[in-house]
């Protein structure tokens, strides 16, 4: 089940700004090679953390969950001089296509990709975050969620990827670890008054949560 409209998504796109050239050439190599292309972030949902990044001028980024880089260069483009991405990655594929694709960026020596268990190395992140975007495996969101609130700067935001899981958390009874984990999730932050939040039904709904 695909709760968002093909139709309505390609419409927004339409009336959306274009994909840098870096981008497209990313999405293009990626869905060319990977059989888990649908993973990418793609033109509108980049569009929008890219949009949101700009707004918060962010001095440091955390991104759980890299896949083939093209989320991270998106949120990159909002950065201060001197500003820094940090973005984890557990496969090795997936952490070598990012790499690359870093080198080619203009921002990549504001760019560090670190490879293995996000639960392991985020607590060796010394930094205060101004914004977060978690979009690694659905069962660690909460875990993710809980290690990197305490950091975050008051006013700054976690942006959680896929808490629609393709329309699965609006079925019943609920079916698969993944679409339970997120909707455990879900509940989770309902009741969470250390932020606010906004669910946006974007692609496959992102979940927008500011620090009070």
């Amino acid at each position: 089940m695909d709760p968002i409209n093909e139709a309505v998504t390609n419409y927004a796109e339409r009336f959306s700004s274009k994909e840098p050239q870096e981008l497209k050439d990313i999405s293009a190599n990626t869905i060319a090679v990977h059989p888990q292309h649908h993973m990418l972030s793609g033109h509108l949902q980049g569009r929008f953390l890219a949009m949101i990044s700009r707004l918060m001028a962010p001095a440091y980024i955390l991104e759980i969950g890299c896949f083939t880089g093209y989320s991270a260069l998106c949120l990159a483009e909002g950065l201060i001089q001197g500003g820094q991405l940090h973005s984890i990655e557990l496969r090795p594929r997936e952490a070598a296509i990012a790499r690359s694709n870093f080198s080619k960026s203009p921002r990549s020596g504001q760019l560090f990709l670190h490879e293995g268990e996000a639960g392991s190395i985020i607590p060796e992140l010394h930094f205060t975050w101004d914004l977060v975007f978690i979009d690694a495996d659905k069962t660690g969101y909460l875990n993710y969620y809980e290690l990197v609130l305490p950091f975050l700067r008051k006013g700054g935001l976690i942006i959680a990827d896929n808490v629609l899981f393709h329309g699965e958390v609006l079925t019943q009874p609920l079916k698969g670890k993944n679409a339970k984990a997120i909707q455990a999730f879900n509940e989770y932050i309902e009741k969470d008054e250390r932020v606010d939040k906004v669910l946006v039904t974007l692609r496959d709904g992102l979940l927008l949560l500011q620090k009070k």
